[in-house]
């Protein structure tokens, strides 16, 4: 990788920690351990120092103080800056204290983690800056300010082939060669197959992993449950609308336990688990359901379900079906008759899920970090 080493630019109020799901500080995680493992030099982590501990290690923290975030308000206000072709001022302000303690090191390699400002902020100060898109990123920009940011940066890397071919159709023409695709890695290390799972002892048990939100579709799956009987399946939804056990339910999350408690199959609620309580959970699991009704971009779940040997059943919306490739069923998002239809066919087929859940391990360990970090590696190199 020559002299630059890699910095990763944390969104301000953005955590670095294991006790978060979210897939941005595990993405980084896992990419920063495969470059050490690499030989490659450790990898930066610039990060506001007012956010969840403990941290992950393996990297080297760079702290700052955040500035105030950006309200609704200002986000419409900062929108319309940007129609005009001006900088949103209200975002460059928040992430000014980001940039600057940026500024200050070495020439660096910089993923700018779902900050498309950050390039303009970090103009002429040597960085090679790359925004790295977990989400799409670019559908409140118009085409002269999203051909001045991206204009400004080496590299738009995308997390899989659904959100590159979205993010290529916002961007003017000449930028498009600048879209590339990292597909996320898949810990294999800390996520693996129960040594014997049950058969015939007990119903067939469905796990729901995440938040407790609208878009994930655990309304979708607690509908679906309602054509099984108790001696069928048992349904675990996992999760909360935060990223915190003890948050209290919002009106969602009482509609789906109200849906699931409705059925006849047996349903239970646990909260947000962190990251050291999931694979315990996957390997107490049959089934794996990603209910997903917005156009997932990636979604760690998938990668977590397949390295722990599970069958999955997934909505085919956003870069799902790249995730999964053939080794899950697909099912069309929020329709809970396809999702109850296809689960029985799983559930009628023992020998079916052991080939799926072996077929997906085989995938999971084809995508681990090691993968990833080479393909991330080679195309910094490249730019």
């Amino acid at each position: 990788m020559g002299e630059r080493r890699v910095i990763h630019a944390i969104t301000p109020g953005d955590h670095f920690s294991p006790r978060t799901g979210s897939a941005v500080p595990t993405v980084v995680h896992l990419l920063a351990d495969a470059a050490v493992r690499a030989g490659d030099a450790r990898h930066g982590v610039i990060l506001d120092r007012t956010t969840m501990s403990p941290r992950y290690d393996g990297v080297d923290l760079i702290e700052y103080d955040r500035a105030p975030g950006v309200t609704r308000n200002g986000h419409y206000l900062d929108a319309a800056a940007g129609r005009l072709g001006l900088l949103r001022p209200r975002v460059a302000q928040w992430f000014t204290p980001l940039a600057d303690a940026v500024r200050a090191l070495p020439e660096a390699d910089v993923l700018a983690h779902n900050a498309p400002i950050l390039p303009r902020l970090l103009r002429g100060s040597g960085h090679r800056v790359s925004i790295y898109a977990h989400n799409q990123l670019f559908r409140t920009y118009g085409p002269r300010e999203a051909d001045r940011i991206v204009g400004e940066a080496a590299a738009v890397i995308c997390v899989s082939d659904a959100l590159a071919d979205e993010t290529s159709a916002l961007l003017p023409r000449a930028q498009r060669s600048k879209v590339a695709v990292v597909e996320n890695p898949v810990d294999t290390s800390r996520f693996s197959p129960a040594s014997q799972r049950a058969t015939g002892s007990r119903p067939v048990r469905v796990l729901y992993v995440g938040r407790m939100i609208p878009s994930k579709g655990p309304d979708v799956l607690a509908r679906a449950a309602r054509a099984f009987g108790p001696d069928e399946a048992e349904f675990v939804f996992v999760g909360s609308h935060e990223f915190d056990p003890n948050a209290p339910a919002t009106p969602y999350e009482q509609e789906v336990r109200d849906l699931a408690l409705a059925s006849r199959a047996t349903a239970t609620f646990l909260p947000f688990a962190d990251r050291d309580a999931l694979p315990a959970l996957y390997r107490d699991a049959d089934v794996l359901v990603v209910p997903s009704v917005w156009a997932e971009p990636s979604g760690l779940i998938l990668g977590e379900g397949m390295a722990s040997g599970l069958p999955i059943i997934a909505s085919r919306t956003g870069g799902i079906p790249s995730v999964v490739g053939d080794v899950a069923v697909l099912v069309p998002p929020n329709d809970p008759d396809a999702l109850a239809a296809a689960l029985r066919e799983l559930i009628a087929d023992p020998a079916d899920r052991i080939r799926r859940g072996e077929a997906g391990l085989r995938r999971a360990e084809q995508r681990n970090p090691d993968w990833a970090w080479a393909r991330l590696r080679a195309l910094l190199e490249r730019i």
